[in-house]
């Protein structure tokens, strides 16, 4: 029996004890709740709801907010006056956990600033920025399922956590030598101590504030039929506020899944990307005849679209990759007719997003700077030109749905996407086009270009060894042709190094990550990575001008390396 889980069985809350005597006898189960405490990284951590160090509940929460709590404390007593924003989606526990973060913070005599409502992680980003706080939390899974919550750490910027700063708080964590001798306060305790303020209208109405600034095309006529559902998330109030306030008023609520509820009761998976997660949207959408599809995610980061086919009564999904091209395409030519584009501009992207995008921006002479995937690497770039003034920022996006357009946010914005998603499907439909004839002239001109993303789960210890073995086999055996088509190119962002087909090999000027990239001859790629926030291994796919078989002999051939 483990040692860690006899002290558990015999120190933890009351609410864990029944769950810990339940698995007295099934040993796989102990070693899978005890084999690690929940990694913490730059993302923050995130894992599934229970008892145990391997596992989200008010002891691992209290550990990491004790590491948070005392790198606040190394900055002197400033960091703590100005404190740490504290916000929360709708999941079992999420409020909770944010009263008790608050309350391991507050016996450091550090300040907190917590929603008392759940508000979407880009609003907790912009909070952090406008209340000139030294830190901000966020208690959410993002897009998990129901059985799952996390904690994410954001810096004074608003954006993810650097490498630095997580190992500062990792470092700290360490040195707890008894999790059980965390202390936290009651709510009413909290409440009373002088170093919770709870906030809510103030943030709210700056936040609105700002995404009205985003707005391309303010004035035109926004008669626009739109389905919105928040998936039983955060995203709700915000979201609505912001698309009345820009002028659309045709705005028809998933009722069912506007109710905050972290068990998901009307989806498996609360995630924008999954055409499941839109199925009761799009029964709306076909009753009221909706041109446009909106959908956001329990935390309101990711925002998934669906729009009408022309001649069809049916709706599509637009991929990440696609809306992302789609926006980018109209925020530019919008500043081109309107004599507003920067000589500087630049457009941010993951390596893993697919090159669309960068062929759009270099139409209009725009940079695109490629980052590592996560979108804290995006918010570093946007820091970088405010210090710099190198580049004027115009758009960021990632493949897996999360975009930003404006600077006050340092982190994917749901929000604000669906507002200039809104917009943008309205500016088309009164020039007589939908958004799958614009994508079509993009490819027109630009080339057709096809993604997919194989994503391959693998729990647990033996999960985590079976994902490792993948990466390596690859590094071992890496391919010299892939579905007919010769590597010309490989990069190995863990050695930093990018090796030609003649054997040449050039230096990677972004920071190490356990990804590697196969560029094929055609300008075609293929990407592996591990993910970082979930048990899955990753293998992205970028084509350009290429047959589905083509697609399919590539995802054929990869998942040998899995076997």
């Amino acid at each position: 029996m483990s040692n860690y889980y006899a002290k558990w069985l015999e120190n933890a809350d009351s609410i864990y004890k029944s769950e810990l005597e339940s698995i007295l006898d099934r040993t796989s189960d102990i070693e899978d709740r005890f084999y690690q405490t929940v990694p913490f990284g730059t993302g923050g951590m995130r894992g599934l709801l229970g008892a145990g160090t391997n596992r989200i509940n008010y002891h691992t929460i209290r550990l990491v907010a004790e590491g948070l709590a005392r790198q606040i404390e190394g900055q002197g007593e400033a960091a703590k006056v100005r404190g740490v924003v504290i916000a929360y989606d709708t999941r079992h526990f999420s409020q909770e956990f944010a009263y008790e973060t608050a309350g391991v913070l507050a016996r450091h005599g550090i300040q907190s600033y917590i929603f008392t409502e759940s508000r979407p992680t880009p609003e907790l980003s912009f909070a952090v920025r406008y209340l000139h706080a030294v830190a901000g939390v966020v208690i959410t899974a993002s897009h998990n399922p129901k059985e799952y919550n996390g904690f994410k750490v954001y810096g004074e910027d608003g954006a993810q956590l650097t490498p630095a700063f997580a190992d500062e708080i990792v470092s700290h964590m360490d040195a707890v030598e008894d999790i059980f001798e965390i202390r936290s306060m009651t709510k009413d305790e909290l409440l009373a101590s002088g170093y919770c303020t709870e906030v809510l209208e103030k943030i709210d109405d700056a936040y609105n504030n700002a995404l009205m600034g985003l707005m391309q095309r303010p004035d035109i006529e926004k008669n626009l039929n739109i389905v919105y559902t928040p998936l039983h998330g955060s995203g709700l109030k915000p979201t609505v506020r912001g698309l009345k306030e820009a002028g659309f008023t045709n705005i028809h609520i998933v009722e069912e899944q506007a109710v905050q509820d972290g068990a998901f009761p009307t989806v498996p998976y609360p995630n924008p990307e999954e055409q499941a997660a839109f199925e009761m949207a799009i029964q709306l959408g076909n009753k009221t005849g909706a041109e446009l599809l909106l959908a956001t995610d329990p935390d309101a980061d990711r925002l998934g679209v669906a729009v009408k086919e022309a001649g069809y009564d049916q709706y599509r999904l637009l991929t990440g990759n696609q809306l992302g091209a789609l926006l980018l395409h109209y925020i530019l030519s919008t500043k081109k007719e309107k004599g507003t584009l920067p000589a500087n501009g630049a457009m941010v992207k993951t390596i893993v997003t697919s090159e669309l995008g960068a062929a759009v921006a270099e139409s209009f002479g725009v940079t695109t700077i490629n980052t590592l995937t996560g979108f804290k690497f995006i918010a570093e770039q946007m820091a970088h030109f405010e210090e710099t003034g190198e580049h004027t920022f115009l758009f960021g996006y990632e493949e897996s749905y999360g975009y930003l357009a404006g600077d006050f946010v340092r982190d994917k914005d749901a929000v604000q996407i669906a507002l200039l998603t809104a917009e943008m499907a309205a500016y088309y439909m009164n020039e007589g086009k939908s958004l799958l004839e614009v994508l079509d002239s993009l490819y027109a001109k630009f080339g057709q270009y096809r993604e997919k993303l194989i994503s391959l789960t693998f729990d647990g210890l033996e999960g985590q060894q079976k994902i490792s073995a993948i990466m390596a086999n690859l590094r071992a055996f890496a391919p010299k042709e892939i579905a007919g088509l010769r590597v010309a190119r490989v990069e190995d962002y863990k050695t930093g190094i990018a090796t030609l087909a003649d054997g040449t090999e050039v230096a990677i000027e972004l920071p190490n990550s356990n990804v590697l990239k196969f560029i094929l001859e055609d300008g075609s790629w293929i990407c592996a990575r591990p993910s970082g926030t979930e048990p899955k291994c990753k293998f992205y796919i970028g084509l350009v001008n290429q047959e589905d078989s083509v697609v399919n002999q590539i995802e054929k051939e990869l998942l040998q390396y899995a076997n």
